[in-house]
């Protein structure tokens, strides 16, 4: 029984060999292995669920995202651009990301709430972590949250 993400990132793919898409093909087939080799890890495998697919993909688009600015540093474009497209596809499978103004409402909320249950100093960024994350949780990017959560407690 396989998951409605999981399902839906195997007919694109089918699609996409059909129509000889080479970017999408091998995107989708490499997310998909990274899902199964997901799946197998640890001691029994088993079915991950749409969430877990999710982060999957969001783990595979950071690191499509890492290499896209590695290879442009390198001066290596053309691999760049290759990543950045592959990046582009597996945007079109997660949630769409928090603008940063909607990011900085959410954490300056989180400030607050953490303020008003006494945290302060360096001990603040933790609880306001705890209380943005659950908030935020496939909307942001970790670093992008952090970020933001020490500019707005550095004040």
């Amino acid at each position: 029984m396989t998951t409605k993400l999981k399902s839906k990132l195997q007919e694109d793919l089918t699609a996409a060999i059909k129509e000889r898409d080479e970017l999408r093909s091998s995107t989708l087939r490499m997310t998909l292995a990274a899902i199964t080799k997901e799946e197998v890890a640890g001691k029994e495998k088993r079915e991950l669920s749409d969430d877990e697919v999710l982060k999957v993909i969001t783990k595979e688009a950071k690191k499509r995202r890492e290499a896209a600015d590695a290879f442009a540093e390198g001066g290596r474009a053309e691999s760049a651009e290759r990543e950045k497209a592959e990046g582009e596809v597996l945007a079109t499978y997660l949630p769409k990301q928090l603008s940063d103004e909607e990011l900085t409402d959410i954490v300056a909320q989180a400030v607050q709430e953490a303020k008003a249950a006494g945290a302060e100093g360096p001990r603040a960024m933790g609880a306001v972590m705890k209380i943005v994350n659950p908030k935020v949780a496939g909307l942001a990017e970790g670093g992008r949250v952090a970020a933001t959560v020490k500019k707005l407690l550095a004040g």
